[in-house]
């Protein structure tokens, strides 16, 4: 696999872009990228052109987040002001507003089924669950507190969820925390499984390969990128070649690649096969926030497709074939 420049939106948004995925295609529309901004809004772009196809307004702070559920026909927005905002893709009409205490709204990933929307909870140590049919909470996945006399309120807080993925089969869920710890439940029997281990540093995004559910990615401000099989417990791979903080990994459709954005301004691809990074793309003039692979599907798409958003406003559309 090969990334190539296609183009770059610059001031996209009117401040530092925070996060972006794809709306997977319907029978109507391709697919959509969406990214959310401190600026306060969502914005739809078409999916080659990078053409603006609608802003989103409704937050009164900053976009932490953004989701798209599988159909292609709902996503969600998640901000700073503790609001998760469920909304129509083609229409905007708001389906749901979703509240929680302060600072308790991180990342969000709908489930494969589409039947889940799941909230990494910052501050509550925990995963928030909310069914997407009546959009009431419907479950809480806590992390264990540290075994011991008395936890202190420092390693509470250290935590801190800030990142969450659902495995392939939706049967897994994975949450990164701000002390490089990685939890993983199980879902079905709203269970702690176990801890991943080796970053020790926030650990703040995660994904599954799309193509083998105990495989898990972690992207972590040690400035590594982790393989874990994630039922094992083991580590499989500790790849390095970014020189700051790992801000976020996406895997390719194929689950032969990984992508990440850090700190460092870069964008790398990187080899599971060889376990290395076998291309670095200097676009941005910021660190980079988010990354993210456009799901396969859709009319007339035959090739892949990559985007990253960053701190200098801009989104970087890529080529891969």
């Amino acid at each position: 696999m090969k990334l190539a420049g296609l183009k770059s939106v610059e001031n996209a948004h009117e401040e530092s872009v925070w996060a972006a995925t794809w709306v997977p295609a319907t029978d109507n529309r391709p697919s959509l990228l969406l990214t959310g901004s401190l600026d306060e809004t969502v914005k739809l772009w078409k999916s080659d052109e990078l053409d603006l196809e609608r802003t989103n307004t409704g937050h009164c702070l900053g976009v932490v987040s953004v989701a798209a559920h599988p159909s292609g026909f709902i996503a969600a927005s998640a901000s700073l002001d503790s609001f998760v905002r469920v909304f129509e893709v083609d229409s905007n009409s708001t389906i749901a507003t979703l509240e929680a205490p302060p600072s308790e709204v991180w990342q969000m990933r709908f489930n494969p089924e589409g039947t889940m929307l799941a909230v990494a909870g910052g501050g509550s140590a925990s995963i928030k669950l909310w069914d997407t049919n009546t959009w009431k909470l419907a479950a809480t996945l806590s992390i264990p507190r540290p075994e011991g006399p008395k936890p202190t309120d420092k390693t509470a807080s250290k935590k801190f969820v800030l990142s969450v993925a659902w495995s392939i089969d939706g049967r897994r869920l994975a949450c990164g925390s701000m002390d490089g710890t990685i939890s993983v439940f199980d879902v079905a029997r709203a269970k702690f499984l176990h801890h991943l281990e080796g970053h020790f540093m926030p650990v703040r995004s995660l994904v599954y390969s799309p193509v083998e559910p105990r495989l898990l990615f972690s992207a972590s401000d040690d400035a590594h990128v982790h393989m874990y099989d994630a039922e094992g417990k083991t580590l499989i791979g500790a790849m390095s070649g970014h020189s700051s903080w790992v801000l976020s990994v996406d895997a390719s459709p194929d689950g032969a690649a990984v992508a990440t954005g850090s700190s460092d301004r870069t964008v790398r691809l990187w080899d599971l096969n060889m376990r290395t990074a076998v291309q670095t793309m200097t676009n941005h003039s910021d660190q980079v926030w988010g990354v993210t692979f456009r799901p396969p599907g859709g009319a007339g798409m035959r090739s892949g497709r990559l985007a990253s958003v960053s701190d200098d406003k801009s989104i970087s559309l890529y080529d891969y074939s």
